[in-house]
C-alpha cells in the first residue's frame, strides 16, 4: 500500500455499490459511467468538469454562487432566461 493511501481503480464495475461518509477530495475520474447515480449532500465545491453529457440531469436545492457554464456564471444565464421566457 502507498504511504499516500492512494488508489487506482481500472475497469472496475463498482455498479450498484453506496457510499456514505466517504472522502473522495482531489479525486480524479477519466471515462466513468456514472448513468442513474444519485447525489445527495455532496459538497463539489471547486470541482471541475469537461466534456460532461448533462442530458436529463436534475439539481435541485443547490448553491450556485460562483458556478459558471463555458465560462458564463450561471446566475447571469439564469437571470437571461428569465428576461427572455
Amino acid at each position: 500500500m502507498d504511504s499516500d493511501n492512494s488508489r487506482t481503480f481500472a475497469r472496475a464495475n463498482l455498479s450498484g455499490a453506496q457510499f456514505h461518509d466517504v472522502s473522495l477530495r482531489d479525486a480524479q475520474f477519466d471515462d466513468v459511467n456514472l448513468a442513474g447515480a444519485q447525489f445527495q449532500n455532496i459538497n463539489l465545491s471547486n470541482a471541475k468538469f469537461d466534456d460532461v453529457n448533462l442530458s436529463g440531469v436534475a439539481i435541485t436545492n443547490a448553491n450556485i454562487k460562483g458556478m459558471t457554464i463555458n465560462g458564463v456564471l450561471l446566475t447571469t444565464l439564469l437571470g437571461d432566461c428569465e428576461h427572455h421566457g
